[in-house]
This record gives structure tokens, C-alpha cells and sequence, in this order.
């Protein structure tokens, strides 16, 4: 008779528990967050080992893999599904979570999540560092803006982009307010080496996207650019893990939700969930597409009908969601982008 093992994973330490095929509960201990430390008091404790289940967090990907390569039959349990069980117990300690994972595994009530490829959470992580200097960028922008509004000093917009308007403000505007302007300057300073580093970074992203057959493969595709084409690669990973095309659209969060019980039956907004960053990427793509005229004439069509019907928001939402279906199409068939009618 096999047994089933979780753990609730904490930075410093991880609660383990063990049960049975009837959901006794043999074994428990708290083991530091370590690979070897938990494999060996597994190894220790385990006869007949079926699943070690832990969920979704932080340290997941690391143990995963450090487990993995220490052949323990591990899975990771998506967290929102763990939680809706977890939260029924009246009391939460690392023990009790343990537990309730525990049983969770044994009885396979649970939705196992996919560990990605180490190269596809290095793309994920060079787009994620320059996303995050893309709003340092804006919030000092924003903070600059507001502070001259304070002295009566307002920004606007002109001729030559935010640095040459800055510049005519230190040197004319604040002249009257000189102990203004180291100030401004510090800002100003610190804007240009934001932006020489997200430089830096987009160069490395166009350096990948020449050399990843995939990510060109995508491109073709309109409003598509390398930031895109990374950002649904690093997301999909393996384009075999959906069997059809048409489920890439819900897993990234861009269908409606759906409640329906008796005689109530609606659909809400969409669900938003999976990953944030690829589907805000998607609505850039498709918001460029209607609005900018980038490539893609049906589709660019077939965006408008709905928009004449729902309005613009939910027509970028719904190209998003067929653009999402389309790469996911050309990269399992490997064709390029091609103009068919839309249905």
C-alpha cells in the first residue's frame, strides 16, 4: 500500500506530513527549506512513496526541480485550488496546511501545475527586470511632473520628448527657485540611467529574438514585436502542452467567467487569470492592430464588427484572445502568419 507526503513550504523551514493510502497520518516534522535535508527525512519515513505534493510559490520552481533530480515523485498543486480546501480549517498553522495538502494528494483532488523549462524562466526574468525599469521610468516621470506642479511650474507636452521640456524647466522656469534645481537634476540623472538600462536590456531581447527560431516565427505575426513573441514563449514553453489551440484563450485569463445556478445563468467579465504580464502584451498587440493599423486586415475587421456590437475595450479583448489562439496555431504547425477569414 503506497503512501502520500506534502509539504508547506516556508523560507526557513518546510512542515512535512505523510499519510496513508486511508488517510492515516503516519509521520510529520518540520525539516529546514533545504533539498537534501527533505529528501533525506522523506527517504528516511517513506516506504513506498507514491506523490509529494507542495504548492505553487516562490521557492516551487527551485524544489521542484532539486527534488525531481533526487527522484522524488513530486507534483506542484496550483494554490488557488489548494487554498479553496485549506481555508476550511478553523485553525491555519504550517502543520495543519501540511495535512490538508497531505490528503489533497492522496485523494488526486487537486490540479497539477506545470514546471517550465529553466531557459523559459531566464526569458520570463530579463522581461520581467525590464518591465520593472519600464515603471521606475514612469513613476519618476509622474513624481517630476507633480513636484513643478507644486511651484506652479506645469510640465505639458512639447517639441523633442520629456528630457528637452525638463531641460528648458531647470534652466528657465525654476531660475527664480535655484535651490529647486539640484533637485530636479537628481531626478533627471536618475531617469537617463533607468533608461540606459532598459537599452541595455532591449538589446539583449532583440539578440534572443534573432537566434530563437520560435520567437521570429511569432513576429510574423501583426503587432507582434519581440517583447510579445518572449513573453508567449516563456508562457507556453511547450507548445504540446494544450491539445487544441482554442484553450490558450482561458488559461491566459481572456475568457468570460461563467456563473450559472437554477435558473440564474450569466457570464461575467474576463477571469484574468494565468499570466498577466503575456496578456497585457496580447492587448498591446491588439490595441496596435485596431488602432494603429499594424498588418492584419481580417483581423482588423473582424475587431471592428465586434466593437460596433460591444464597444472597442471588449473588441481589443476578444483580437487579444484570437491572436493568443493564432501563435499558438503557427508555433505547433510552424507555418507564418497568413491572412485567412475570420470566423
Amino acid at each position: 500500500m503506497g503512501v502520500f507526503a506534502a509539504l508547506d513550504v516556508s523560507q526557513e523551514q518546510t512542515a512535512i506530513c505523510v499519510v496513508s493510502q486511508d488517510g492515516e497520518i503516519l509521520a510529520e516534522a518540520k525539516v529546514s527549506t533545504c533539498p537534501d535535508a527533505i529528501a533525506n527525512w522523506i527517504g528516511e519515513h517513506c516506504d513506498g512513496l507514491e506523490r509529494v505534493g507542495m504548492e505553487t510559490g516562490p521557492l516551487a520552481v527551485w524544489l521542484w526541480n532539486a527534488l525531481t533530480a533526487r527522484n522524488l515523485p513530486i507534483v506542484c498543486l496550483d494554490a488557488r485550488h489548494a487554498n479553496g480546501v485549506l481555508k476550511m480549517m478553523p485553525n491555519k498553522t504550517d502543520r495543519h496546511d501540511a495535512r490538508g495538502l497531505a490528503q489533497i494528494v492522496r485523494t488526486g483532488w487537486f490540479k497539477a501545475v506545470q514546471i517550465k523549462s529553466h531557459g523559459a524562466y531566464v526569458n520570463r526574468a530579463l522581461l520581467t527586470a525590464r518591465e520593472a525599469l519600464v515603471g521606475m521610468r514612469v513613476r519618476l516621470e509622474n513624481e517630476i511632473r507633480g513636484l513643478l506642479k507644486t511651484f506652479g511650474v506645469m510640465f505639458g507636452k512639447r517639441c523633442g520628448g520629456f528630457k528637452r521640456r525638463a531641460e528648458e524647466i531647470i534652466a528657465g522656469e525654476l531660475a527664480v527657485a535655484p535651490e529647486l534645481v539640484p533637485i530636479f537634476k537628481a531626478l533627471m540623472q536618475a531617469r537617463h540611467d533607468i533608461l540606459a538600462r532598459i537599452k541595455d536590456l532591449d538589446g539583449r531581447i532583440r539578440a534572443i529574438a534573432r537566434q530563437h527560431a520560435t520567437v521570429r516565427l511569432l513576429m510574423t505575426a501583426p503587432g507582434v514585436g519581440a517583447i510579445t513573441a518572449m513573453a508567449v514563449v516563456a508562457a507556453f514553453d511547450d507548445a504540446t502542452r494544450f491539445r487544441r489551440s482554442s484553450s490558450v484563450g482561458a488559461w491566459l485569463g481572456l475568457t468570460p467567467r461563467r456563473y450559472e445556478s437554477g435558473e440564474i445563468s450569466r457570464n461575467g467579465r474576463v477571469s484574468k487569470r494565468g499570466d498577466r504580464f503575456t496578456r497585457k502584451c496580447l492587448y498591446e498587440a491588439a490595441n496596435a492592430i485596431l488602432c494603429r493599423k499594424l498588418g492584419g486586415f481580417r483581423l482588423r475587421a473582424w475587431a471592428k464588427a465586434i466593437a460596433k456590437r460591444t464597444g472597442p475595450r471588449k473588441a481589443k479583448v476578444a483580437l487579444a484572445r484570437k491572436l493568443a489562439v493564432i501563435l499558438h496555431a503557427m508555433w505547433r504547425s510552424g507555418a507564418p502568419f497568413r491572412e485567412i477569414a475570420m470566423a
